[in-house]
């Protein structure tokens, strides 16, 4: 009962929320639901933790600009290693290249890419991972991981890789979060990953392509490596390197 509790209370308040802001987004035009999420975490996050902590959470998020900008730029460091290396292996082991796009998708970085992090990282990492945790860490880390595969399971191009890589990303990033017990160190891995492997290199994100990309991906290969619709996530290489991720950030976290 103390977690169903609180599990119970941050979804039903996040779905009434995702529902309202998502349909009155519809009836105005607006495109993207990416917004209507992120209000929706935002709003589940802060009643649930009035509700059930009396607003008293360190939730890892209010800290200064310094150690933020710090956090942020720590995961910028390791998303920039880990898709250079991913990309590079595509690059060696296929017919993939890289030609020039049509130029970086401002509009999409602050209607999609941003807010889809930010949603993410506080609904994956913020509360209920955090309240979980406390019960047992490894289980917290395991469950949220396979929710947070599943929930993109209606993507384009979606594959079993994908799926096992998407949960080895969200072991990687709760991980990341278990590094400072702060919010800022994933979501820095979590938006350069996206940006660069999508708006940058021209792979899809999670089955999503941006409009326009500075560099677009030609040539062709294997589904398994180059990863297909799904993108550079759904490459049987990504996988191998977020093992070697998990293993890097392990020896770094705190047991």
């Amino acid at each position: 009962m103390e977690l169903f509790g609180p599990i119970t209370l941050f979804v039903s308040v996040y779905l009434a929320t995702f529902l309202t802001t998502a349909y009155a987004g519809a009836a105005v035009g607006l495109p993207y639901n990416q917004w209507a999420a992120l209000i929706s975490a935002v709003i589940a996050t802060a009643f649930t933790i009035r509700i059930v902590e009396r607003g008293r959470w360190r939730l890892g998020i209010f800290v200064t600009a310094r150690i933020a900008v710090i956090d942020l730029l720590r995961g910028a460091d390791f998303a920039v290693v880990v898709i250079a290396i991913v990309d590079a292996l595509i690059l060696l082991s296929s017919n993939v290249r890289h030609a020039r796009g049509g130029g970086f998708p401002w509009l999409e970085l602050l209607a999609v890419f941003a807010p889809a992090t930010l949603h993410e990282e506080l609904a994956f990492r913020g509360y209920l991972f955090q309240k979980m945790r406390r019960w047992n860490r490894w289980a917290a880390i395991f469950a949220t991981s396979v929710v947070f595969a599943a929930l993109h399971g209606g993507n384009r191009g979606i594959s079993l890789m994908a799926i096992l890589n998407l949960i080895l990303a969200g072991i990687l990033l709760a991980l990341a979060y278990e590094r400072f017990e702060r919010l800022w160190f994933p979501i820095g891995i979590h938006f350069l990953w996206n940006i660069l492997s999508g708006p940058i290199l021209g792979y899809g994100v999670s089955g999503y392509v941006a409009q326009s990309t500075v560099f677009r991906t030609i040539g062709s290969g294997s589904v398994l490596i180059t990863g297909g619709a799904f993108g550079i996530e759904a490459s049987v290489w990504m996988g191998l390197v977020e093992v070697g991720g998990i293993f890097w950030m392990t020896r770094n976290v705190k047991c």
